[in-house]
């Protein structure tokens, strides 16, 4: 196994524990990090001991109260500049463990407490029980740093009810553990101090009972708090037009408070990151997880390396969007385009063509 001090991976009973073991970065996903998840679930999948798996996140003050906040942002922009070729390994390892998770042949438990974005998303989607506290927040909020939900997020993410999936895509709205199981991001709710017995209690399970996970879930699960304020109707009525043109056009001409702070919050991300977003998610419909990872790993190919735009490294979106948002912090990105509607067809195409033939693609033996 991967030697990685920020993944402590352990056997209790016949359950796989993983830890991941980063508090100071929010538990922000580095490559030997991804690494030694993909030897552990690995080496779990095979070993008839082991009957299931569990993933948290160490918290500043002790396990928990945090889970992932997405992939090593500022790793990005440093081998972006630098010209690092660990970049390409990075995405092309995190979207193979990514669809492994999904494809797990046993019970995959992904404890969703405190900070689930991003990459947290894309170790927790594919769960087969996906877990959320009173603490969970929940989001893809990759626009923001003018990047795509990737992960697999064309893919969970266009399968939600509605146009819910492109309101998430676009905007990266953050929802709490009622909106998150109401929208199909997550199956149960636990509240947060009951966390540590029930994690504990997976090692005591007897796994030849037929019901010996639906019991321990009975023991701590509880109804999930009511939440009324997801938007749907007006997430259907704007985020089903036809084009982000239109959806601006009329966000902008309602004076409603949510219509009104949606537009401004869009107006604050990369246009061009946000057309190829919308364009991503509704060709993701279509697509099986496979074919959506392999998309996914084209797109973040051209965010790095826009060359039909004769953009690379600092000029490129995403770096651009990571300096503002991480490294400068000054909140002040210069995208380019600077305007949703300068935006044309001819720069969103090419993120959809391959840059490899299928035969050399970099997740060519997915599936």
């Amino acid at each position: 196994m991967w030697n990685c001090p920020e993944i402590i991976a352990e056997i209790q009973g016949r359950v796989g524990f993983l830890t991941l073991n980063r508090p100071k970065a929010l538990n922000a996903l580095t490559l030997p990090m991804i690494r030694a998840l993909t030897a552990a679930l690995l080496r779990w999948r095979d070993d008839p001991n082991i009957a299931a798996v569990a993933i948290r996140g160490m918290g500043r003050e002790g396990p928990f109260g945090m889970f992932c906040a997405g992939g090593d942002i500022r790793f990005f922009h440093q081998a972006a500049l630098a010209g690092d070729p660990v970049l390409e390994e990075f995405f092309t390892e995190e979207y193979a463990l990514n669809h492994l998770i999904h494809a797990y042949p046993k019970p995959y438990l992904a404890f969703m407490d405190g900070i689930v974005m991003g990459g947290g998303m894309g170790i927790s989607q594919g769960a087969s029980m996906r877990i959320v506290t009173q603490g969970s927040k929940l989001g893809m909020p990759e626009t923001y740093i003018g990047l795509f939900p990737d992960v697999g997020g064309g893919y969970f993410l266009s399968r939600l009810r509605g146009a819910a999936g492109e309101w998430l895509a676009l905007t990266g709205q953050v929802l709490g553990a009622g909106p998150a199981v109401a929208l199909g991001l997550a199956d149960n709710y636990f509240p947060s101090q009951a966390l540590p017995a029930a994690w504990a209690a997976l090692a005591d399970l007897d796994w030849s009972a037929p019901q010996a996970l639906a019991t321990w879930l009975a023991a701590h699960e509880l109804a999930v708090p009511a939440d009324n304020t997801l938007p749907l109707e007006a997430v259907d009525a704007y985020f089903s037009l036809e084009s982000l043109a239109a959806i601006m056009v009329a966000l902008e001409a309602d004076s409603s408070a949510w219509a009104s702070q949606t537009a401004i919050s869009l107006r604050l991300r990369s246009p061009l990151m946000l057309h190829v977003a919308l364009e991503q998610i509704r060709r993701a419909r279509g697509l099986s997880l496979v074919e959506d990872l392999r998309m996914e790993r084209d797109l973040v190919r051209h965010c790095f390396f826009t060359r039909h735009l004769a953009r690379s490294g600092a000029s490129s979106e995403t770096v651009e969007g990571i300096r503002a948002m991480a490294i400068d912090k000054d909140h002040q990105a210069r995208w380019q385009p600077a305007r949703i509607e300068d935006v044309t067809p001819e720069m969103v195409a090419p993120f959809f063509v391959s840059p490899w033939p299928p035969t050399a693609h970099p997740l060519r033996g997915l599936g």
